[in-house]
């Protein structure tokens, strides 16, 4: 029985512009999260199930890179070629005037046009877009200009150097690709258009380092995990946290040291370990009981699982062949209920779930 256990920088496509603000402008840490409801009974699941958090709180606007750029929305036009390129120069002065002083959200907004304009004029996609920008635009084409085709160098360098950057390690990929930034961006832009990368591996680098700290329990990693993330994000640490509150538990108790000494606690001990941490990180008292009720239930459903195993390991030194699994189906519904079918059906195909490592607060 064999347990299961991704790679960076994929390659880049001229006509798939989108694949490299993916891949390269991605400003990390800006995902969303919609998690599903818990079950309302303790019982063996497939999924993995998570309480939905507090709903979400505007925070104020402001610094690019933590998640409050423009969403990304298209615009409605009349498919009038003569009319068309007007409406789009309105959407996007409504959209993204306001601040289009700011670098990044000069990348988003040509991001979108040059989405547009490939699509609509494949070969002369960049004189058509520098000409709606002169017209739409004025009194900031120059500086436009320049950031257009800075990214659009930026494109060339990365799929260039595609299997080059595959070959390094992630240290060194990420100092090349800044090296590459900070040479067609210049340093201050570079940091302004990709901030909350920056702002994001600082906080790995940080977790690491609290990984990394053998005299410390858990509440006193949790302590300066909370004082960096106030430190990297300042007055934006409550707007962040609200966007990826789930997001942020995770990365703490992923750590292999917080996980050894979650393992090393009795049963109680470590469930008040959980609630603080979830705590500490914001959540109010609702979503607490929907996490307590939530542990409870895995701690049920790996209660059975190890039952489970450790009686199918018994049989299968007993029995094999049709015998075997005449057993192990009865096992599997007495432990499993209206699961059990669904976990035969994993185990034909060499998954064994029970026999995954416990990641205490994650499954």
């Amino acid at each position: 029985m064999s347990t299961r256990s991704q790679k960076i920088v994929g390659g880049v496509a001229v006509a798939g512009v989108a694949l490299l603000a993916g891949l390269y402008f991605s400003f990390q840490g800006s995902k969303s999260e919609a998690p599903s409801s818990p079950p309302a009974a303790p019982v063996a699941s497939a999924r993995e199930e998570r309480p939905p958090p507090p709903a979400a709180v505007s925070g104020p606007g402001g610094a690019p890179g933590i998640g409050n750029e423009p969403a990304p929305v298209a615009p409605t036009l009349s498919g009038n070629p003569d009319q068309e390129l007007e409406e789009l120069a309105t959407f996007m002065r409504e959209r993204f005037g306001a601040k289009l002083k700011e670098p990044y959200i000069q990348i988003k907004m040509l991001e979108d046009l040059m989405r547009f304009f490939q699509k609509r004029s494949p070969e002369r996609w960049q004189e058509e877009l520098l000409a709606f920008l002169k017209k739409a635009f004025p009194e900031m084409y120059d500086e436009l200009a320049a950031m257009l085709r800075n990214r659009v160098d930026y494109e060339k360098w990365v799929r260039d150097n595609d299997s080059y950057l595959r070959g390094l390690t992630d240290q060194q990929r990420r100092t090349a690709m800044w090296d590459a930034r900070n040479r067609l961006f210049g340093k201050e832009t570079a940091e302004r258009i990709w901030a909350s990368e920056l702002k994001n591996q600082a906080l790995s680098d940080s977790l690491s380092a609290i990984d990394a700290k053998q005299d410390a329990n858990v509440a006193q990693k949790l302590s300066t995990y909370k004082q960096r993330l106030h430190e990297i994000y300042g007055e934006q640490t409550e707007v962040y946290l609200e966007r990826h509150r789930q997001e942020t538990m995770n990365r703490f108790l992923d750590l292999p040291s917080v996980q050894k000494d979650l393992t090393a606690m009795a049963s109680q001990e470590r469930s008040q370990s959980l609630r603080n941490i979830r705590k500490e990180l914001g959540l109010d008292d609702e979503a607490l009981k929907r996490w307590d009720d939530l542990d409870k239930t895995r701690d049920s459903r790996w209660d059975s699982g190890l039952k489970y195993m450790a009686e199918r390991e018994a049989l299968a030194k007993q029995l094999s062949g049709p015998a075997l699994e005449t057993k192990l189906q009865e096992l599997r519904a007495r432990y499993f209920g209206t699961e059990a079918e669904i976990i035969g059906q994993e185990e034909a195909g060499g998954f064994f779930r029970f026999e995954r490592p416990r990641q205490w607060g994650r499954n």
